[in-house]
């Protein structure tokens, strides 16, 4: 796994799933507010004219030489709840994301987002 520190190292590399398929380019990472690890990471997806923005969650993510691999596969990360590529993440939209994935959404104790973008 990478540190947040290195992120500007991996933005425009592809992202591949599990069985090296690509499923984008790595455009930015969303950090847990509670630990500020990385959390999700946006892909630019689609066709040139009609670029968006998919999130995939980084738990297991592995980086090698130009490129970042996640545990999910490309179906379902083209699936997930998705944004156009000059937007950010609605506090409203976080727990469709983590449903998406059947991850758990907690946010802090006062309702603060659980997420936040690098």
């Amino acid at each position: 796994m990478f540190e947040v520190s290195d992120i500007r190292e991996w933005r425009g590399h592809d992202v591949i799933d599990a069985d090296g398929h690509k499923i984008g380019t790595m455009e930015s990472v969303y950090v847990d507010t509670v630990t500020d690890q990385p959390a999700f990471a946006t892909v630019t997806v689609g066709l040139p004219t009609r670029h968006r923005l998919v999130f995939v969650p980084l738990d297991g993510a592995t980086v090698g030489p130009g490129y970042l691999k996640v545990t999910y596969s490309r179906k379902a990360v083209k699936g997930s709840p998705s944004m156009g590529t000059d937007d950010v993440l609605a506090a409203e939209d976080e727990p469709a994301l983590f449903a998406h994935y059947k991850l758990t959404h907690q946010p802090g104790s006062g309702g603060e987002r659980r997420l936040a973008r690098r």
